[in-house]
């Protein structure tokens, strides 16, 4: 696979995944954009986004097994924890500082393309609760694409060293989620103790270990960075 990649910087775009995809020709593909009219985040929820924010997606093929694929959203966050400083994850797709989200992750497959998608709160004077910006003064308009650079860099040499060599360790690292009382949806509670090497999330619960793959997770007390 490819690691280098073309970018294209938008002011506006409804979406920044539709726009990748649209776009994504062979070639890795990174679209940004400071302000999204349409963007989405997880299972479909709207991404709040702050005064200064930047969306990125990046379209590739990663040549990667099907079966491996999923696993590219938790390398996406290693590749935010590495440019982000002072970042955590809570797994699977969030990026926090201080236990507030400043980040989230999007992945979408199509026909073998990844768009793997980043929207981050660059600035944020007066955000909601349990959200934050990553600067504490606004950083300018051009903070945002370098970011998405940096982070669009990092995941495609991530991705190149193949599936079997993501950076597990690194994931456990950053992820405040371990070492946490969990619950998920409908009725779901445990303790998180580990991401097994497909990116599962182990958890503890009386009936026996449990694997989740795709659950929406909530932490019972509040996280801390490590």
């Amino acid at each position: 696979m490819a690691t280098s990649y073309s970018s294209r910087h938008l002011d506006e775009a409804p979406s920044t995944q539709d726009v990748a995809r649209r776009a994504f020709t062979g070639d890795p593909i990174l679209v940004t954009a400071a302000v999204q009219t349409a963007g989405r985040g997880r299972s479909g929820s709207v991404w709040q986004t702050a005064p200064r924010a930047i969306a990125g997606s990046l379209a590739f093929a990663p040549g990667w097994p099907v079966a491996d694929l999923p696993t590219i959203t938790l390398v996406a966050g290693v590749a935010a924890g590495s440019v982000i400083p002072g970042a955590s994850l809570k797994w699977p797709n969030d990026v926090l500082i201080g236990g507030a989200k400043v980040a989230g992750l999007l992945a979408e497959l199509s026909d073998g393309v990844v768009v793997m998608g980043v929207g981050v709160n660059l600035w944020w004077p007066d955000p909601p609760a349990g959200v934050a910006g990553i600067h504490g003064e606004d950083p300018g308009h051009e903070a945002g694409p370098r970011l998405a650079d940096a982070w669009a860099t990092t995941l495609l040499r991530l991705i190149g060293a193949g599936p079997t060599a993501w950076p597990i360790e690194e994931y456990r690292r950053l992820c405040t989620t371990l070492g946490q009382d969990v619950t998920w949806e409908p009725d779901g509670r445990g303790h998180a103790v580990d991401i097994d090497d497909s990116g599962a999330l182990v958890v503890e619960t009386p009936e026996g270990r449990r694997l989740l793959t795709s659950a929406t997770v909530s932490h019972v007390r509040p996280s801390t960075d490590r």
